[in-house]
């Protein structure tokens, strides 16, 4: 019997516009083969001359999610580089992220690599141009192992900064490679995206480095006389990112006429823009809006730009990424649920269908249909606070192309949906009801 083939049973699938309680996921050859009601199906009936009969898994009590995909997460530079003079073994540390982020239920991850040309707020090592390209080649390697060796599937975004004028070349020859699946042009100059408020600058600033404000001046004046890339070079980095297929992203939005220079370079993705009327603006552009998982959780941006809920509510918002912080990627789902009444189904899109779309991989992964490669969790509601005064989901089985390759076991207490006939599980089964 092949080890990526089963029969996921009962549990409340999580589809990409609607949930189905009590539903089976049937999963041969590590593709889905079938969602139908539990027990319905003929796989388990009788032996299958290829597969055999199914071995069953249990998923009664448990949202059936797809896997999380993660299209902006610089999680793995924490994981190489644990202290700021420190760079560990880049081989070993993807092995590491790579066991720690499918605990959080993330199926594929955008290794998010940032090519800089002044270093401001802190020197990292990790992200020296030298160890960027050696991570970047590391990522592309693992490719190969793909549902054997490794946990999780693993891709490129490169972070591209616009002072990186004399990287061009390098910037270049990634694009062609076949190594970098998404790239987003950044420009943190003061003054302007992210940093439009200067004394937003200072601060942050003053948080990585002993500086006066009068060295805080001095570098807002060589930030803003620092050269950047043309408009010439930036279209031509596009337009060789569009010919290979590459996803482009634009990074900290600020205005409509910003959003309209990234359209016409073919950007589909708007990372972290500034306002909710610029989310919005993307939206109507058809750019798909990315923020962070944190700042749902923390109820606001880290920088004081736009409130992620709040946009979220407002449909500008149709993906979310860990960030900074990849725990926070599964728990944002359930916090929109249960401080936001975010319906479940849309709030596990953010960060799995919408993210595949954004990224050009939705014909595989991102969402549970029949026909996609079978990456699939297993989330259970736990106790916890005082007294079990309220619940956290965990991920107790992790599937990457059918193949089990996360299992957790918490100690015996009332699992499942914290309100086990919950109007979510309701609207579940009208929606279902609806579909036949």
């Amino acid at each position: 019997m092949n080890d990526n083939s089963c029969i996921i049973r009962g549990g409340t699938v999580v589809c990409a516009d609607r949930v189905l309680p009590d539903h089976d996921v049937v999963v041969v050859d590590g593709r889905i083969a079938a969602i139908e009601p539990a027990g319905a199906s003929d796989f388990d009936a009788q032996p299958d001359a290829t597969v055999g009969v199914l071995p069953i898994v249990d998923a009664r009590g448990a949202f059936v999610a797809p896997g999380l995909i993660d299209i902006h997460s610089d999680y793995v530079e924490n994981v190489a580089s644990p202290r700021p003079s420190v760079v560990m073994d880049l081989n070993t540390s993807l092995y590491k992220a790579d066991r720690e982020l499918v605990s959080h239920g993330i199926t594929t991850i955008f290794h998010s690599l940032s090519v800089y040309g002044a270093h401001v707020f802190d020197h990292k090592p990790i992200r020296d141009f030298g160890n960027v390209s050696a991570l970047i080649d590391r990522v592309a390697g693992l490719r190969a192992g793909e549902e054997r060796d490794h946990l999780i599937r693993h891709r490129l975004h490169m972070r591209v900064e616009l002072d990186s004028v004399d990287l061009y070349d390098d910037i270049e020859a990634f694009l062609r490679s076949g190594k970098v699946d998404l790239v987003s042009f950044m420009d943190h100059t003061p003054g302007q995206g992210q940093y439009r408020d200067l004394l937003l600058f200072g601060d942050t600033l003053k948080g990585y480095r002993d500086v006066t404000d009068d060295e805080v001046r001095d570098i807002i004046r060589q930030q803003q006389e620092s050269s950047k890339m043309t408009y010439a070079q930036i279209a031509a980095l596009a337009s060789i990112a569009c010919e290979r297929g590459i996803s482009i992203a634009s990074h900290d939005d600020d205005s409509a006429e910003k959003l309209a220079f990234m359209d016409g370079l073919e950007a589909s993705i708007s990372e972290f823009p500034i306002s909710l009327d610029v989310a919005r603006e993307a939206r109507a552009r058809g750019l798909h809006t990315v923020a962070g998982a944190p700042n749902v959780m923390l109820g606001r941006s880290h920088s004081g730009n736009l409130s992620a809920r709040e946009a979220v509510a407002a449909g500008a918002i149709d993906v979310l990424c860990s960030d900074y912080y990849p725990a926070a990627l599964l728990d944002a789902v359930f916090a929109l649920r249960d401080e936001c009444g975010l319906d479940i189904a849309r709030a596990f899109a953010l960060v799995s269908a919408n993210p595949a779309k954004a990224a050009g991989i939705a014909d595989e992964v991102g969402s549970l249909a029949v026909g996609k490669r079978a990456d699939v969790l297993l989330v259970r509601e736990i106790a916890c606070g005082e007294a079990g005064t309220r619940t956290m989901p965990v991920v107790t089985r992790a599937f990457v192309g059918g193949r089990s390759v996360f299992r957790s076991h918490y100690p015996d207490q009332p699992l499942g949906y914290a309100r086990d006939l919950g109007e979510h599980v309701q609207a579940g089964r009208a929606l279902a009801s609806e579909a036949v």
